[in-house]
């Protein structure tokens, strides 16, 4: 794992492969490399692939919990800067699905496209304020747990209930070491708060919104909201599936991802090797 700093905040990512870029978010629990190690490996054989640890988690530096979703976007900027990515693509998984439209708002230009599974428009955009109060009081309760106790507490919510029990073991392994309580304390905050049904008419570039069909965090009518407030927009949803489905079902999450990369492809061209040393 590598790191940057970016405005005194040191940013921990992993970069992987070569050509253009995708930039991977992940949720409000986990790190990077284990949220993402399925698609990683998948893509760095065409693409540069680099996925972060957000302020306040995994590797990267403590942030006041003060810290909020414009503040979380000013950070990715700063990484995507430092990296010279251009015009990445933005994958967003949950919370990173609200960042990646955050993100947009404010640097649409820079963007070549959304994928965006489990994702909603900032919690108080897709769900009734009830289900924000109360998943809100739930957060930031189990956040004052030990960290095996935490993601122990997570994991039930973020998967069918058909998943093998080994890999819920490796993700609340995964969520157990990366835990930061402050940090998921500003992260879980950052979701109630945020409503980005605003930009959703305005987002311009092509746009997925993936559906795992047994999430019960991001129900499949916030999905719906997504896909109809985003011109354009086309739904893919995966039967039997639930919230971090890159992790529940990589190989179709995967397909999916590079069937919306190979159509990017095709419609701009060659294009420049981002990953080479023009472009550090």
């Amino acid at each position: 794992m590598d790191a940057v700093d970016v405005d005194g905040i040191r940013i921990a990512f992993t970069r992987a492969g070569r050509g253009r870029p995708i930039v991977l978010l992940g949720g409000f629990v986990g790190d990077g490399a284990g949220t993402w190690h399925h698609q990683i490996d998948a893509l760095s054989g065409s693409y540069t692939v680099v996925s972060w640890d957000p302020p306040g988690s995994g590797g990267s530096s403590d942030v006041p919990e003060s810290f909020r979703l414009p503040d979380y976007a000013t950070s990715l900027a700063g990484l995507i800067s430092a990296l010279g990515l251009e015009q990445p693509v933005l994958v967003g998984l949950s919370f990173g699905g609200a960042l990646a439209l955050e993100y947009w708002r404010h640097r649409g230009a820079q963007v070549r496209g959304l994928f965006l599974a489990g994702a909603y428009a900032g919690w108080t955009g897709s769900l009734p304020a009830a289900t924000v109060a109360q998943r809100l009081q739930t957060c930031l309760a189990a956040s004052l747990l030990p960290a095996p106790e935490f993601a122990s507490t997570m994991v039930p919510s973020m998967f069918s209930p058909d998943v093998p029990t080994d890999l819920v073991a490796e993700v609340r392994d995964n969520i157990a070491a990366s835990f930061r309580p402050g940090g998921f304390r500003a992260m879980a905050r950052s979701s109630a708060e945020a409503d980005l049904r605003d930009v959703l008419p305005l987002i311009d570039v092509p746009t997925v919104v993936l559906h795992g069909a047994a999430d019960v965090r991001a129900p499949g009518f916030v999905a719906d909201a997504l896909c109809a407030a985003i011109p354009g927009s086309r739904l893919v949803i995966l039967p039997g599936v639930g919230h971090v489905s890159c992790i529940e079902a990589p190989e179709r999450f995967t397909a999916e991802l590079e069937a919306f990369l190979g159509g990017l492809r095709r419609h701009a061209g060659p294009g420049p090797d981002l990953a080479s040393p023009a472009h550090p």
